[in-house]
């Protein structure tokens, strides 16, 4: 069965991000979606956050037929790479490839998110050229550049790395606003995983003007939806 999925997705566990997760649900299922990774920056709270509150399970099965699939966005040396399917210690400012390993050791997926974006810490073909992982974000709604995304769709297409597309969302009102819809062969965080091995259909749309502005302006909107007291980095 089709589900459609927004992989990039920031909470207030993000210091840029203003949404909860609760906030985020509500948004993507009024966008019809099945589910999404949240992608905190450099941190996995929010799945302790979803756990607490019944929003997600340990199984990696939706609740009341919607899924929250564990990420983190690492900042690493070269430049950001999502894990999506699992959390990782805080590996902040270690290498890509020593960070693509891990992610890997824990049966998750890589996915470089905004590659070529020299504004927002995109890894570049130097390292994309070295990693192992056959996925790159090749649509990003809150690129610097359009051409960044261009140039990271040239690299898949030459490269034979199948593509995602996300809209690393900051605030509730922008998830969704890309997506990519896979064919499931179980409605489950493993299910995902597998399909995106595969490939799926890509929903590419950019941020609106206003959406632009509120990511920019991230930290203020913020103080109106202030996280929970964060845990001390391990």
């Amino acid at each position: 069965m089709v589900h459609r999925f927004d992989l990039h997705v920031h909470s207030f566990f993000s210091a840029d991000a203003a949404s909860s997760p609760e906030q985020l649900v509500a948004a993507a299922r009024k966008k019809g979606l099945s589910g999404i990774a949240i992608t905190d920056h450099n941190s996995c709270e929010s799945v302790d956050y979803c756990l607490e509150r019944g929003l997600m399970n340990k199984e990696g099965t939706p609740v009341d037929g919607f899924l929250i699939v564990p990420g983190v966005e690492v900042s690493t040396a070269e430049g950001h790479l999502l894990c999506i399917g699992a959390t990782l210690p805080n590996m902040l400012g270690r290498p890509a490839l020593e960070v693509e390993q891990a992610i890997h050791e824990r049966g998750a997926i890589a996915i470089p998110a905004h590659p070529y974006d020299k504004w927002r810490a995109g890894i570049r073909e130097e390292i994309l050229l070295q990693m192992r992982t056959p996925m790159i974000e090749v649509f990003n709604s809150a690129v610097s550049a359009r051409s960044y995304n261009a140039r990271a769709k040239e690299f898949a297409t030459a490269y034979g790395r199948k593509m995602t597309a996300a809209s690393d969302a900051h605030h509730a009102s922008a998830v969704g606003t890309a997506s990519v819809a896979y064919d499931l062969d179980e409605f489950s965080v493993a299910g995902l995983l597998r399909a995106i091995l595969q490939g799926g259909e890509l929903d590419e749309t950019y941020l609106s003007r206003i959406e632009g502005v509120k990511k920019h302006l991230g930290n203020w909107f913020r103080i109106f939806n202030p996280a929970p007291m964060r845990k001390p980095a391990k």
